[in-house]
């Protein structure tokens, strides 16, 4: 089965954290309704959509993916680059207890989810304003074990990496070459963005659809030329949060590799209700 934890908007995302964007107002009742009918898109999808309380006081907390990297036999909790977002990961950690093995980024390491891109036992991590050297190293230090390969990405003029690039078949993903060099990823197809949607490159596969924004038509005829089926929904309002559409969810299959259903937790390793 495959889960999607996603977490309800914010009353106070108009509060959130911006580095890339001019501050917009955004329209919360417009936002929590297109983050219903992403949360049915992906129900549509076959997934079992896990829905976390709203966190009044955690303006950007509808963006769950930042707080975790899931992979098949572990779940990472990341450990945010903002001091507003660290709350967020509580939550989250102790919803994905039930499926996963975890572990912690610690301090002076910051690693977001939105950085880390995974194709096949690589992981493309970016070295952005939010993830830094130290997360990466303990990124790769707790996925040895498992034989992935932590490769760092530098990225330009965007939040995260996958604000730049993004999985959308099997082999096939989506680029933006002015954020990231498409020379750093090998072996796969890629395909470019209209040059006029700068934003178009962040896209959530599911299966074999691919949930896309609306907001991205030139691109979205791009992927759909590439034999790539899209849903297209809308996320206008939390794009004015530097939200992309992968942002909304952590996904995941509730079986690991080996088939069985990951249950075991560190004690040790519960995250402590602090921001430091």
């Amino acid at each position: 089965m495959r889960v999607a934890i996603t977490r309800g908007v914010s009353p106070g995302i108009n509060q959130c954290e911006l580095t890339f964007l001019p501050r917009e107002k955004i329209d919360l009742r417009a936002a929590r309704l297109q983050h219903q009918r992403y949360e049915e898109s992906l129900k549509s999808l076959g997934c079992n959509v896990q829905r976390l309380p709203v966190e009044p006081d955690l303006p950007d907390s509808v963006f769950v993916e930042d707080t975790a990297i899931v992979l098949n036999e572990v779940a990472i909790i990341a450990r945010p680059g903002r001091g507003t977002r660290r709350q967020e990961t509580f939550s989250v950690a102790r919803r994905l207890v039930a499926f996963r093995s975890v572990f912690n980024i610690h301090a002076p390491g910051t690693l977001e989810g939105g950085d880390v891109l995974r194709v096949g036992n690589r992981l493309y991590a970016g070295q952005s304003d939010r993830s830094n050297a130290e997360g990466l190293r303990q990124l790769q230090s707790i996925v040895d074990t498992y034989d992935y390969e932590v490769h760092p990405v530098e990225i330009t003029k965007c939040l995260h990496l996958k604000s730049a690039v993004t999985r959308v078949g099997v082999d096939t993903l989506l680029i933006n070459p002015s954020w990231v060099d498409k020379n750093q990823f090998t072996g796969v197809n890629l395909i470019e963005i209209h040059p006029e949607e700068p934003f178009a490159a962040n896209a959530l596969r599911v299966g074999e659809t691919v949930l896309y924004p609306a907001e991205y038509p030139r691109t979205r005829e791009r992927l759909e030329k590439f034999g790539i089926r899209v849903i297209a929904i809308e996320m206008s309002q939390l794009a004015k949060a530097e939200g992309g559409i992968t942002c909304c969810s952590l996904l995941f299959h509730t079986q690991g590799s080996d088939g069985h259903v990951m249950t075991a937790y560190e004690a040790n390793e519960i995250p402590m209700e602090s921001t430091h």
